[in-house]
């Protein structure tokens, strides 16, 4: 199924992976939230980790979930951020995993989606 609206051209699954990534962002007080789905549809939500031995962004936090949890590779990226872009960082993770045609969404704090790119 895809949904046009606001959103473009978006199927609910990756609706649902954004809507994710912003409740993480906001339950956890956090600057970002992400979600990735894997290849069986099972997803991996995440927000920032920022420890004074360990910094990750929620990307490769929810990235690092799924490898933990015996992801193969994955469909799809999602993270929410008043980033302009994805980072190169988190790009990576998500092309590591999932190949470089995996799109990665980047919504605002809004949930809107600003931008989708491949992770290549």
């Amino acid at each position: 199924m895809t949904l046009s609206s606001e959103h473009g051209d978006l199927g609910a699954e990756d609706l649902k992976i954004i809507t994710l990534a912003r409740s993480a962002r906001a339950r956890n007080g956090v600057p970002e939230g992400a979600a990735v789905r894997d290849e069986t549809g099972r997803t991996y939500v995440a927000g920032t980790v920022e420890l004074e031995s360990l910094k990750l962004s929620a990307l490769r936090t929810a990235v690092a979930m799924a490898v933990a949890s015996g992801a193969q590779s994955l469909e799809a990226a999602a993270v929410v951020s008043s980033a302009e872009s994805a980072s190169d960082e988190d790009r990576a993770a998500v092309r590591d995993l999932g190949g470089p045609e995996t799109p990665v969404l980047l919504a605002g704090p809004d949930g809107q989606l600003r931008v989708a790119v491949t992770a290549g």
